[in-house]
């Protein structure tokens, strides 16, 4: 009889860390508050979104092919990286493009007490005023990861979570084909689309080389670059 029970506790167990982990990862299902990943709306408009960073190496470069292409984003920066460049973060402020909270040292913070968590994000909310920063502020987790103490969290302070339902950087077989990853990101666009790149850092080359091609494929075939907070008001507007 007790080899029956053990059994099921532990096949309970794994059933729970199994759900566990399939909320933790979901991009649209969280227990508690808002979570967005796309925004239904007929309007032909994409939100940009750029996770981590600042970077010195590559930040001019990503803002210089937004310059040209006209377009508007949003970076989710991390607090740590806030502070250790700042020339890069004030220009990005600069260019008019929306700043969101990445966390402070970009930890997984599902497993996180609320009071880590709390000081994660409130950290890299100071760090991004005091860069100069006045507009709204989205947050987005790192890794995409949340379970229960993150959205209680979130949720008593009325902030969503921000996902995404484009991510070209989770798909092995564009990872070395900037025409692909291009051609991909502009075949599954569709309107209200929150597409998650990673171009701050040097292991990503094939998203820089194809943002130019991304930026005006998507332009030709008409849509306009948002920030996070302008989809989500088109969310919430009669």
């Amino acid at each position: 009889m007790w080899k029956t029970w053990i059994f099921c506790i532990v096949l309970g167990a794994l059933i729970v860390a199994a759900a566990a982990y399939q909320v933790s990862r979901s991009r649209s299902f969280q227990l508690f508050g808002e979570i967005v990943a796309w925004v239904e709306t007929d309007q032909k408009v994409i939100a940009l979104t750029f996770d981590d960073g600042p970077t010195a190496a590559h930040t001019a470069a990503t803002l210089q092919m937004l310059r040209d292409a006209e377009a508007t984003a949003t970076f989710f920066l991390v607090g740590q990286s806030i502070d250790a460049q700042q020339s890069e973060t004030r220009a990005i402020i600069n260019a008019g493009h929306e700043i969101g909270n990445h966390s402070w040292s970009h930890p997984r913070l599902m497993l996180m007490s609320r009071s880590r968590i709390k000081s994660e994000i409130e950290r890299t909310d100071t760090a991004i005023r005091d860069a100069g920063y006045t507009g709204p502020i989205p947050f987005r987790p790192p890794f995409g990861k949340k379970l229960v103490m993150l959205p209680l969290y979130l949720a008593s302070e009325n902030r969503p979570t921000i996902m995404w339902d484009m991510e070209p950087d989770g798909h092995a077989d564009l990872a070395n084909d900037p025409d692909a990853y291009a051609a991909h990101v502009i075949e599954t666009a569709r309107p209200g689309s929150i597409l998650l790149m990673h171009t701050m850092f040097s292991t990503n080359q094939t998203a820089r080389d194809a943002l130019p091609a991304i930026l005006t494929g998507l332009q030709n075939n008409g849509y306009e670059f948002v920030t996070v907070s302008a989809l989500l008001d088109l969310a919430t507007a009669p």
